[in-house]
């Protein structure tokens, strides 16, 4: 079986429901999006709180903690120019790429699920496909990109 995405751990311990829920959710997300032809990953990093306020501050000049960013690879045309050329049969020899980097915060996982009262699966899924949906090039910037964005995520 195909595996679409990388997990990093930094400075948080490894569980294995974490990786069991993101690469589900992964999995769906290449399903959805008819990803599973190309030659596409994800790596997903899970850390804490001190070291995405760093990276927030680094790429966004926003000198605070969040709960996830995305790093995408491609803008929205070169994706689709990629992904149409990685599913031609005869180009079986395109390389893996990677569609991007998603940077988690568990512990902000963990205060959002109690804060909406649902469950950590839940929350950490939401939070991996919001991600994706960014690293495919979708924006919640404008109300009409977030309806399209928040349907997907759907």
């Amino acid at each position: 079986m195909k595996d679409y995405c990388e997990i990093i751990y930094k400075n948080i311990n490894k569980k294995e429901k974490y990786e069991s829920t993101i690469r589900d959710v992964v999995k769906e997300c290449f399903r959805t999006e008819k990803l599973e032809e190309t030659n596409l990953y994800i790596s997903i990093t899970l850390t804490n709180p001190e070291e995405i306020e760093k990276l927030n501050k680094q790429y966004r000049n926003i000198d605070r903690p969040t709960d996830v960013l995305s790093f995408p690879m491609f803008e929205k045309g070169d994706l689709e120019e990629f992904i149409e050329k990685s599913t031609q049969a005869d180009n079986q020899n395109v390389q893996a790429d990677i569609l991007g980097d998603i940077v988690i915060s568990i512990p902000r996982v963990y205060e959002q699920a109690e804060e909406y009262g649902h469950s950590f699966e839940r929350e950490l899924a939401y939070m991996v496909v919001h991600g994706f949906y960014h690293l495919m090039g979708y924006d919640h910037i404008e109300e009409s990109d977030k309806k399209v964005m928040r349907e997907k995520e759907e």
